[in-house]
């Protein structure tokens, strides 16, 4: 333990030395003139490179070092969060970061396969101060004792799975397992499928095989970034310190509501809307409804003109109609073929009128004499006006909301389960926007247009610059020939274009940054956490953003509760990749004790009786309870009182239409669309609560829950189990109240029963409290 801590000290002292480095480096980048771009982009650069640096340090200060691999070889290797080496001309290392090849049997190597290993050693630490000490000997012919050898090789992911929670996930980078570590690092390039029931750590897998690709592929991610899609925005909080706790930070997270840019989806659909919304019929329904735009005019539209009125009539219109479709572009992006092709035949129409020869001749007007009438007719704002009446410029947002207010193209019961007009954007929204930007198409041409003005001027200035740099420099050699000459041939090597591209200000957000503004950014690896849940409108969306279909799905068909869900991988990758697919499964639970599991079991095999759950690593000796109350709020109130008296964090979860009478009776709760859940108690309907994880969990009116919501909600307890209901139980839990544990401690006399008697005689209400 002595030397471990000497050898911590050490590490921290590194740490701090490379700290004040990167510090200094800022600081002094910070002061360097920025007079020139080029001045600008190199200060820049080092700022974010070192800034990046003082991220990942301060990343990995906690639990810097936290294994040791002792080899039979003599090789010893100190294993922590990032790699570290001294300050010597050799640079040797002074700990290995987790994901190095060199780091594997730290995760893998066994007593049947030690992996050359002689012994490995779990370090435990209270920020710098070693506090505990595992060795697994794994070479039987090793006699050395240290003292801190354990028979029980689970000792430490044992500590790990009883600790309290804190409201945020943690890295799990000191307890991977094998079957874990495998998938972490799988080499599969394509889309790799993780399957694994509630608390067999595939969110975190997920997430610890984004910061394994971002380390072995650094250079291609660091371009592309890495996408987190996740169920909500209290998931997304849940999650959001894992990766920066690694030292990653080049990640965009992301709920499906906020992938389309400017839109964040706030609105709730009904379960009917929501299902109708994600069918792959809405793709072409919304392709017709964009034809739909491209009308022909009925009655003819007469267009007023100084030579006679212009009539657009349907033949003129149709064969227009007929060019821009054959085309092939997006609706906006074929407009302008449209608006030629209309142009084209006014102008041929005037034409005819003009300079028809009463004699049969020819046409009298020449060349110049039709351009200048085309030219009259394609400024003309009647005409333009008549052409937008025909084949609108259309936004996404303006295309999805006259859908929603009138669909078209539906059966019936779809078309009136999504009808609305106004209001706030669905989840379920966001991939109707995103398949009507794919129809419609961005026109940037004016956008480009100003781009290329700005370009004009600066090399316009630049070239000013050129000329009076040329200008000064002939004056002072124009005695010198030889120079002069010299002087030609260094101007002629940078014209005025290269100039003003040098002076162009760059981009320094990060890749996640601009990802985020950009609908159309092709990501380089995608990971979607409860895959399941997702729609094929929102597969569309998703693999838009993989074009390599480099992807990490997690998820589990048992939890899928969303009606638009498609629950079979295949169903959902067919029309992608086919059968190209990894698939694996997670088979251990290493959260929700045994004891939660079997309750939770029997709820979903009333539903599939052939349905197996992830066997509990652990027990905890505390059976689930249940109570049955007039007074819901109160009951509830009442068993979250008591629950505080343990240590950790409790989660009351209820359907969604129970939560504001929950509210009131539970003021100091956190709620809401986004809930702190760092505080002591949290009030979540089962949606929000997919993903989660808490200590102690209180699940009411379990009987208005949907088979998929009432497992989800049962299996989110790391420690103990309460029901609270008004009705009969639902099948699954029917024999919980039945099997109860007896009455338990009783509240202090003079408190508020909330249903319970003050004086604790079995009633109506009374708690049937877990027994150890």
């Amino acid at each position: 333990m002595r030397r471990e801590q000497q050898f911590l000290d050490m590490l921290y002292g590194r740490l701090a030395e490379l700290r004040d480095e990167a510090e200094r480096a800022v600081s002094e980048a910070l002061t360097l003139g920025d007079t020139t771009s080029q001045g600008r982009l190199e200060r820049d650069v080092l700022v974010a490179e070192r800034s990046g640096l003082l991220a990942a340090f301060d990343a990995g200060e906690r639990g810097l070092c936290f294994g040791r691999l002792m080899f039979r070889d003599g090789r010893d290797h100190h294993i922590g969060r990032i790699g570290m080496r001294r300050d010597d001309a050799e640079r040797t290392p002074l700990v290995v970061d987790w994901r190095a090849d060199v780091a594997r049997p730290f995760y893998l190597a066994t007593g049947h396969t030690p992996m050359g290993l002689r012994r490995r050693r779990h370090i435990s630490t209270e920020g710098p101060r070693a506090t505990a000490l595992h060795d697994e000997i794994l070479d039987l012919t090793d006699t050395i004792r240290t003292g801190h050898e354990g028979s029980d090789a689970d000792a430490v992911l044992l500590a790990a799975l009883d600790t309290a929670r804190t409201g945020r996930m943690h890295e799990i980078v000191q307890t991977i397992q094998a079957e874990q570590d495998r998938i972490i690092r799988a080499p599969h390039t394509g889309v790799l499928v993780v399957e694994g029931g509630p608390g067999t750590g595939k969110t975190a897998v997920a997430l610890h095989r984004a910061a394994y690709l971002l380390y072995a592929q650094r250079e291609l991610l660091a371009r592309r970034a890495v996408l987190i899609v996740g169920p909500n925005p209290a998931f997304l909080g849940y999650i959001g310190e894992v990766l920066p706790s690694l030292g990653e930070t080049g990640v965009m997270l992301a709920t499906l509501g906020e992938l389309f840019p400017g839109v964040t989806a706030t609105g709730i659909d009904t379960p009917a809307a929501a299902e109708a919304k994600g069918r792959a019929t809405m793709a072409d329904a919304l392709a017709r409804f964009v034809r739909d735009k491209q009308s022909l005019p009925d009655p003819a539209i007469v267009i007023p003109h100084e030579d006679g009125d212009l009539v657009l009539d349907a033949d003129i219109a149709s064969d227009a109609r007929w060019l821009a479709r054959g085309t092939r572009l997006p609706h906006n992006l074929a407009r302008p073929h449209f608006a030629f092709s209309v142009i084209d035949a006014l102008t041929d129409q005037l034409t005819d009128r003009i300079g028809a020869d009463p004699y049969g001749g020819p046409n009298l007007l020449g060349p110049d004499d039709i351009a200048q009438l085309g030219k009259a007719i394609a400024t003309s704002s009647e005409v333009h006006a008549a052409i937008g009446e025909l084949w609108p410029h259309l936004t996404p947002r303006q295309l999805v909301a006259d859908f929603l207010s009138e669909p078209v193209h539906l059966p019936e019961a779809d078309a009136e389960a999504i009808r609305r007009t106004g209001g706030a954007w669905t989840p379920a929204d966001v991939p109707l926007l995103d398949e009507a930007a794919e129809l419609l198409g961005e026109d940037d041409s004016a956008a480009r247009a100003a781009a290329e003005g700005r370009r004009q001027q600066r090399i316009a200035y630049a070239q000013g610059v050129l000329d009076l740099s040329y200008g000064s420099r002939t004056q002072e050699f124009e005695d010198r020939e030889d120079e002069d000459s010299e002087v030609l041939a260094a101007h002629d090597l940078i014209d005025a274009e290269r100039l003003a591209e040098r002076n162009e200000e760059a981009d320094h957000r990060s890749a996640a940054e601009r990802a985020a503004a950009d609908r159309t950014w092709a990501f380089g690896h995608i990971i979607v956490d409860e895959a399941q849940e997702l729609s094929t409108m929102a597969w569309r969306l998703l693999m838009r953003r993989s074009p390599t279909r480099s992807m990490t799905l997690v998820g589990d068909p048992a939890q899928t509760a969303e009606p638009g869900g498609c629950g079979s991988w295949s169903e959902i990758l067919a029309p992608y990749v086919e059968d190209r697919f990894e698939h694996t499964r997670l088979g251990v639970n290493y959260r929700t004790p045994a004891e939660i599991m079997a309750i939770a079991a029997e709820v979903a095999r009333s539903a599939d009786p052939a349905f197996e759950p992830p066997s509990s690593v652990r027990a905890t000796g505390v059976r689930p309870w249940a109570r049955h109350t007039a007074d819901l709020p109160g009951a509830v109130a009442g068993a979250v009182a008591r629950e505080t008296r343990e240590e950790g964090r409790i989660a009351v979860i209820a359907p969604r239409d129970r939560l504001d009478a929950l509210r009131t009776a539970l003021p100091d709760a956190s709620a809401g669309r986004t809930p702190d859940l760092t505080r002591p108690v949290v009030l979540l309907d089962p949606r929000q609560a997919k993903g989660l994880e808490f200590d102690t969990v209180i699940v009411a009116e379990p009987a208005e829950f949907g088979t998929s919501d009432l497992y989800v909600a049962l299996t989110r307890a790391t420690q103990r189990l309460g029901v609270v209901h008004t009705g009969p139980l639902p099948r699954g839990l029917d024999g919980l109240a039945a099997d109860g544990p007896t009455a338990g401690p009783e509240p202090e006399e003079g408190t508020p029963g909330n249903g319970t008697p003050g004086n604790g005689t079995p009633g109506e209400g009374t708690l049937t409290a877990p027994e150890k």
